[in-house]
């Protein structure tokens, strides 16, 4: 049985305040922090890097579970390992000719790697990904457009998780977009156990409540499989 997990993403959060969001999100029950790495040219969007990992890593200990939505994710390997990062999740579509020596890489700096796809991949990209001799530890299935925080949630992604887990019953599978109180039970039912949430937590009065129910929607999928 696969652990849930849930992930507040911290794109939601107040970027001023990192340190404390991070705290105050452990002090209400995540069990790790999303961070989303974009380049600005894998996705038309640009965020954090490995500074601000490192920064934050001095204030915590929590898991930080990376997803890299960038073009050259063998670049960043070395800065993310240096700078505290836990995970570290590139795209199966910028990796189809070097994931071996990108898991290998991540692997050796100490990061757990996972493998990410966008919602238009098939989910057959990733099995080679999980059936070869250095395979990834964690799928995470883009359950929207990467790139931006608060859209809504595909619920036809979830044959994805379905297929995976269905194949794979002792992988950590992630889902990320649009996640929250009335999305879950889709997103647990078909298996995924890594949850990722960012406005229905951030935007929640009681965060706490909103992690506990995502953690419980997760545990219960589980019982009744």
């Amino acid at each position: 049985m696969v652990q849930p997990k849930i992930a507040p993403s911290m794109l939601s959060s107040d970027f001023a305040n990192l340190a404390s969001e991070a705290e105050r999100m452990i002090r209400c029950g995540a069990d790790w922090l999303h961070m989303d790495i974009m380049d600005g040219h894998f996705v038309p969007n640009l965020t954090i890097g490995a500074p601000v990992i490192e920064s934050l890593r001095k204030h915590t200990q929590a898991y930080l579970d990376c997803h890299l939505m960038v073009t050259n994710p063998i670049d960043y390997v070395e800065p993310f390992g240096k700078a505290g990062a836990s995970g570290f999740t590139f795209h199966v579509e910028v990796s189809k000719d070097n994931w071996q020596e990108l898991v290998q890489k991540i692997k050796s700096k100490g990061m757990k790697p996972g493998v990410s796809l966008k919602p238009g991949t098939p989910v057959e990209e990733v099995f080679p990904l999980l059936e070869g001799e250095n395979p990834v530890e964690m799928v995470l299935v883009m359950t929207v457009e990467p790139g931006f925080g608060g859209q809504k949630f595909m619920p036809e992604m979830m044959d994805k998780v379905r297929v995976l887990r269905k194949k794979y019953p002792s992988l950590d599978i992630e889902v990320d977009g649009g996640l929250g109180p009335s999305t879950i039970d889709l997103a647990a039912s078909a298996g995924a156990n890594c949850i990722v949430a960012g406005s229905s937590v951030f935007g929640a009065p009681d965060p706490a409540h909103v992690i506990s129910l995502l953690y419980k929607s997760v545990e219960n999928a589980q019982n009744s499989s």
